[in-house]
């Protein structure tokens, strides 16, 4: 058994994603909040079981790069705590800079699936932007008339309601 082709991208976003509202959820942070710290542990323990059947059936490249990006998630974890404990003072001040990191790393997670099928983010960066250009200026594009600004039918039309449809000659 094996992992083929598959990414663990989305699951270690994932991760990411819970122990950030896990740290959202202390009291030190934002008071009360025991439910988003409940709900946040069951889906890392979800992620980890998950990354773990993984790091099992991966090969060694795999595996090295579900533990760098743990390791990295770790210790970035550690640095969001330690500023926000040591510079923040207030409760609104932690939730608020911690409530923002977890915003950005929610849409990070659900836009992580995208690693599959994009390999180029410069790509589907200007490939967004032409999309919405089309969008915006498609209407204003001359389409091609003959003189008397009626255009030709295809040689095979839809019935427009009028009967049914046949080929013109």
């Amino acid at each position: 058994m094996a992992v083929e082709e598959f990414k663990p991208d989305p699951y270690i976003a994932t991760a990411m994603n819970c122990m950030l509202w896990i740290f959202y959820g202390l009291p030190m942070v934002h008071p009360d909040s025991i439910l988003v710290v409940t709900i946040n542990s069951i889906g890392l323990a979800m992620e980890l079981i998950y990354l773990s059947i993984f790091f099992l059936y991966a090969p060694n490249k795999g595996r090295a790069k579900v533990i760098g990006w743990l390791a990295l998630e770790i210790l970035f974890l550690g640095v969001v705590a330690a500023c926000t404990l040591t510079l923040r003072k207030t409760h609104a001040q932690r939730s608020d800079l911690v409530g923002i990191l977890c915003v950005i790393f929610g849409v990070l997670m659900y836009a992580s699936p995208l690693t599959v099928m994009i390999g180029n983010g410069l790509g589907a960066l200007s490939g967004a932007i032409q999309l919405i250009l089309y969008a915006c200026y498609f209407k204003s594009t001359p389409k091609d008339d003959d003189e008397n600004g009626v255009v030709e039918p295809s040689e095979l039309q839809l019935s427009g309601g009028n009967g049914p449809s046949r080929p013109t000659v």
